[in-house]
């Protein structure tokens, strides 16, 4: 949720988001540009189901992204020597990705990167400064009541 605010502020493309309260509730309501976040994920959570899908996390590939892509590389049948692996690990981490332009859109004229990079952080539970506690427990709860028919496991709730 906060990762599309802050995409939606600096696209200049997008509807202006207004403030962080007012989004929070759109976001809430399913009435964000893209549609509900809940139904988008629980259609394609479902689809694994019947089709060949390989769900990865943010928080994973942050905490051990040769792992991640590893898990890539068996899904896709590859098998790739370390030192290629190794550069894969090291192109694709956050830090040298906010630095290319063609990652971070630099030079896109439609995103404003003087409100938001589009590669902002890259931390995870960054969020935690964002919402505030009522906000953490109402959005707990939504989810919760929303995500309930799902396997689905997060690794993101909880102001802890």
């Amino acid at each position: 949720m906060v990762s599309y605010y802050h995409f939606q502020r600096m696209n200049k493309a997008l509807p202006d988001p207004g403030s962080w309260d007012e989004y929070f509730e759109t976001f809430l309501a399913g009435n964000v540009v893209w549609g509900s976040w809940f139904d988008h994920v629980k259609g394609w959570w479902k689809k694994k189901d019947s089709h060949p899908i390989l769900y990865l996390f943010y928080e994973d590939m942050m905490k051990d992204p040769k792992r991640e892509i590893r898990k890539i590389m068996e899904f896709l049948g590859k098998n790739l020597k370390e030192e290629i692996l190794d550069k894969i690990v090291y192109n694709t981490s956050f830090d040298v990705m906010k630095k290319n332009p063609m990652t971070n859109y630099i030079n896109e004229i439609k995103m404003n990167h003087n409100l938001s990079p589009f590669l902002r952080k890259g931390v995870v539970g960054d969020w935690k400064n964002q919402f505030t506690e009522a906000q953490n427990n109402q959005f707990n709860e939504y989810y919760e009541k929303n995500m309930a028919d799902t396997s689905l496991d997060t690794h993101f709730r909880g102001l802890s």
